[in-house]
């Protein structure tokens, strides 16, 4: 765990699903601190590929995430962990490497470190799979912003959370940045709560100051995602009309983001490159 403290007079707001250098990431640890500080942040959740980290690096990883931590930022080292049919899960705090790809393993794996197990950007075709499963997640990422872009998340995953949590009640919806790119959308955050039932705080006890009351926090739900003035209770409990809104503006995105996508295609079909500077700037808008 990092151990650093941060001060009680900041708000703690934070950002999650976030990847550095360490593996597929364009920012450093160094700059992801800078950026996050300027969003107002106090803790950064990463999630760096598992695959990525040979053990000496894996350390490497870890120590640094420590040394940056202070009383003004906390990094909260964690893992992502490629499963069978490219199925990823993040653990939040979770520092050891697994051999096994098997999801329900991996969820086990993650849980025995006392870190926070979540299913990331589950696609459409998998909700039938993990339904099935016998070992549930703590929780399921129900916006990504990289995977179901920055306007609105797919309604679907938060009625899938909703069907699990008959199951295991205290799931949790989860909201992430999914951050690889510097030209890249980070507007969603989330903001620790005092307790799971309280409004968002500015004034953060103790309990919330170090990497484990993070998790803590996480693990119970004590947060809110927030995204500009869209407050996303930790339950993922929507209204109808919110959840209409999603689904309209979520398919208006996807809509373009298909075009986007076939119009690529047929530039590469014709040999054409389009310059990086132009994929950043569409990555920053969708």
């Amino acid at each position: 765990m990092a151990r650093g403290f941060l001060s009680k007079e900041r708000m703690l707001k934070g950002a999650m699903h976030v990847h550095s250098t360490y593996s597929d990431g364009e920012f450093t640890l160094a700059e992801l601190r800078r950026v996050f500080l300027d969003e107002g942040c106090a803790f950064l959740c990463m999630t760096d590929h598992a695959e990525h980290l040979a053990p000496d690096r894996l350390r490497q990883y870890i120590d640094e995430c420590q040394a940056l931590s202070d009383d003004k930022f906390l990094f909260v080292a964690g893992l992502e962990y490629s499963c069978e049919q490219r199925m990823h899960i993040l653990g939040y705090g979770a520092m050891q490497r697994v051999e096994s790809q098997d999801p329900e393993t991996v969820i086990r794996h993650i849980e025995k470190q006392g870190a926070v197990s979540v299913i990331a950007h589950p696609k459409t075709d998998f909700f039938e799979w993990i339904e099935k499963f016998d070992t549930l997640p703590q929780g399921i990422e129900t916006w990504n912003s990289k995977y179901d872009g920055r306007y609105a998340p797919r309604p679907e995953t938060f009625t899938l959370l909703q069907q699990l949590r008959e199951r295991k009640p205290e799931m949790h919806a989860f909201y992430g940045q999914d951050l690889h790119w510097k030209k890249q959308f980070r507007g969603i955050f989330v903001q620790l709560d005092s307790d799971p039932t309280s409004a968002p705080i500015s004034a953060p006890t103790s309990a919330l100051t170090n990497a484990q009351g993070i998790l803590t926090a996480l693990a119970k739900g004590a947060y809110t995602g927030v995204k500009g003035e869209l407050m996303l209770p930790s339950s993922g409990i929507l209204d109808k009309e919110l959840l209409s809104q999603f689904a309209n503006a979520h398919a208006a995105s996807y809509r373009m983001r298909q075009l986007m996508k076939q119009g690529k295609q047929m530039l590469d079909r014709a040999g054409i490159r389009v310059p990086e500077s132009v994929k950043a700037q569409l990555r920053r808008i969708f």
